[in-house]
């Protein structure tokens, strides 16, 4: 999974240097590449949705842990848990609609209306991978925090809690 993160990092990269270019190209020599941001829409759209799967299974979806942390133990895995549910299913309904958008570009034959002309079931093919990838993450790691669930709330905390302080802090250290 980690090896997604990478690649997602490498095409953000990417894209910063070409709109770089782009811009000394349009200052300096009044020449516009044509489809820069729509490749940025692109590259966005697809690093996000496996960037959602990356952090579905790195614990690292946004959470506001204020109250969380305030109560008993086995209320906070009930809603540790129930967060990977909701996270599944919220991806499942995105793949859903996704898929029906993507059937109707695959129908039509539809392709953007930029210069470039790129058929749109290239992009959201890739974007629907991610999609379905971040679905199966949140899921698989709801079931494993589930079957954790069994060997108590430490080793549930390990899969489906909210990083502490700690755990960041030695993060950070590697």
């Amino acid at each position: 999974m980690r090896i997604i993160g990478i690649l997602g990092g490498y095409a953000c990269l990417g894209l910063s240097f070409l709109i770089v270019f782009e811009i000394f190209a349009r200052k300096l020599f009044n020449h516009s590449l044509q489809g820069v941001d729509e490749i940025g829409g692109y590259v966005v759209a697809v690093t996000g949705t496996f960037g959602m799967a990356l952090a579905a299974v790195e614990r690292a979806h946004t959470r506001i842990d204020v109250l969380l942390l305030r109560l008993p133990r086995p209320v906070q895995a009930g809603l540790n848990l129930l967060s990977y549910v909701a996270l599944g299913l919220g991806a499942a309904f995105m793949g859903y609609m996704g898929w029906r958008t993507l059937n109707d570009s695959l129908t039509f034959g539809s392709v953007s209306s930029s210069p470039l002309q790129v058929p749109l079931w290239i992009p959201q093919s890739l974007w629907m991978a991610g999609l379905c990838l971040f679905g199966l993450s949140a899921l698989w790691t709801a079931v494993r925090g589930v079957l954790a669930l069994r060997h108590g709330l430490e080793a549930a905390d390990r899969l489906l809690a909210p990083p502490s302080v700690a755990e960041e802090i030695e993060e950070a250290r590697r």
